[in-house]
């Protein structure tokens, strides 16, 4: 088993290498414009080859930032970024967007499992904190050709009143229910293969429907080669298995979306937690199934 290094640019990052490839840089104090809801992201993720699977603040939705934990939707607040779904008026910015603002030490560890571990408050752009989180991401390699990000979150509600969390489909807009930990692909994944149990196809046909995991296939400029990114819901998540919330045409992306179409209500002092694991592989859709079952058997232990 492939051992993992971890450097920390303190008060900013980290990145995890396997050996002379950098896996991913975890930004977890970004310098990010307040109307963009500033929160911890990573980017640029690779494959173990070293091809990019991510893609950084695209002039569509500057936003979006490689694979981030974001919510569009908390009460009255936007912890998503840019303008706000408002039923009957379409989109609209408003002063609403909070950041998730890093607190006291990162918690780091390397070796075959490299963890990173830190504190959060989530602050409504009026200065109130709604959530103090305590979260958790580690890498591992499980293969030779692909490697796992567990993603692990854990939000207490310190508001003193009760919080719903939702989506714009939640607000009322049609198959929009995206939230929660989202992936947005490279320029040249556009139009790529979406691939979950038993299904397939473009983001227009899987948009909405329910799986336990779903995996989009992409092809690389420059190079004549294809790249998996899969993410599988754990069970304990609420509302699993999720609808996802999915596109290949526009622009790649995936999002296991636990507010889709029903709000999360979490009651004052109440916590609530997400776990996902997000497998990142060389190859294309005859990969998924193994893979599928590799980001299983890492998070079965915690099930158990």
């Amino acid at each position: 088993m492939s051992a993992l290094r971890i450097t920390h640019e303190l008060g900013s990052s980290v990145t995890v290498r396997d050996g002379e490839v950098e896996l991913f840089t975890y930004v977890y104090q970004p310098t990010t414009r307040a109307l963009e809801s500033p929160k911890p992201y990573l980017h640029p993720i690779r494959t173990r080859r070293g091809d990019v699977v991510s893609l950084f603040r695209p002039h569509d939705h500057v936003w979006h930032k490689g694979i981030a934990w974001a919510l569009p939707v908390v009460g009255d607040e936007n912890f998503w970024g840019g303008p706000t779904y408002v039923h009957g008026q379409f989109y609209v910015q408003l002063p609403n967007n909070g950041v998730q603002q890093h607190e006291g030490r990162i918690e780091l560890e390397a070796g075959e499992r490299a963890s990173v571990s830190h504190a959060l408050r989530w602050i409504t752009e009026d200065g109130r904190v709604l959530f103090a989180e305590q979260r958790g991401l580690a890498a591992e390699i499980v293969s030779d050709v692909a490697w796992a990000l567990t993603f692990d979150t854990q939000l207490t509600n310190v508001s003193g009143a009760s919080i719903a969390i939702g989506s714009p489909t939640t607000r009322g807009r049609e198959n929009a229910g995206y939230g929660g930990l989202f992936w947005r692909g490279p320029r040249s994944f556009t139009d790529g293969t979406l691939v979950a149990p038993g299904a397939g196809g473009a983001g227009d046909d899987l948009r909405g429907s329910r799986h336990e995991w779903m995996g989009f296939v992409g092809r690389h400029d420059d190079i004549d080669a294809t790249s998996l990114v899969l993410m599988l819901d754990d069970a304990a998540n609420p509302h699993h298995p999720p609808q996802w919330f999915a596109r290949s045409e526009e622009f790649a992306a995936l999002n296991p979306a636990p507010f889709f179409s029903e709000e999360v209500v979490v009651d004052a002092g109440e916590t609530v937690g997400f776990r996902y694991a997000v497998g990142i592989a060389d190859g294309g859709a005859d990969a998924a199934e193994p893979l599928a079952d590799a980001l299983r058997g890492i998070l079965q232990p915690v099930l158990v």
